[in-house]
Formats: structure tokens, C-alpha cells, sequence
């Protein structure tokens, strides 16, 4: 049985990734340089080393400033995190160029 995030873990995006932590998902990605890289760590992920097993959007409800988007990422070397961006006009253009070049980005349950 694959185990799915609730609505209750789905309310906000801190939820969420606490939520995605007990399924594996404990690295927090940042987009650098040709890819994407652990905080703390050295390596970096181009963007055909990745799987998007999911994502989740998050709108404020009183300002839009306040949305964001929320991407489950596994690594092919097996590393799991999550990878976060604002969406619209307050997106981070290193991490929506990186986005766009993954080429395997899907909607799934998470194992």
C-alpha cells in the first residue's frame, strides 16, 4: 500500500514538508549553478539525475505574494527532498529554469 499526504498535512507548505520528511524526503534542495544541490552538502543534481515524484501548490488566501509550489524530488543516487519556489511574478528563475529541464516530473503517491 502507498501511503498518501492527508488533507490535514496538505494545509501548508511547512506542513507538507514536515509531512514529506517521515516518507524520506529530508534534503532541502536549492537551485544553484547546472542544477540543484543538498543544503550543506557538495553535490550537485543536473537536472536528468532527478525524478519529480510530485508537487503541491499553496495559495495565501489573503496575498497572492504568498503562493508557492512545493516539488518532491528524488535523486537517482537515491537522495529524497524537497525543492520550494514562489510561483508567478515572485518565481525564482534559477528554480523554474530547473523545473522546466527535468524531464521526469510526475503526479504520484509516494512511497
Amino acid at each position: 500500500m502507498k501511503p498518501e499526504l492527508s488533507n490535514d498535512d496538505l494545509k501548508t507548505l511547512s506542513q507538507c514538508i514536515n509531512s514529506l520528511k517521515k516518507f524520506g524526503f529530508e534534503n532541502d534542495f536549492q537551485a544553484v549553478e547546472n542544477g540543484i544541490s543538498a543544503a550543506g552538502a557538495e553535490k550537485i543534481y543536473a537536472p536528468e539525475d532527478v525524478s519529480i515524484v510530485n508537487f503541491y501548490r499553496f495559495e495565501g488566501e489573503t496575498d497572492p505574494a504568498d503562493s508557492a509550489v512545493l516539488y518532491a524530488i528524488e535523486t537517482t543516487d537515491g537522495a529524497k527532498g524537497t525543492l520550494s519556489d514562489s510561483y508567478g511574478a515572485y518565481a525564482d528563475k534559477a528554480v523554474a529554469d530547473f523545473i522546466v529541464a527535468v524531464e521526469n516530473i510526475g503526479k504520484k503517491h509516494i512511497e
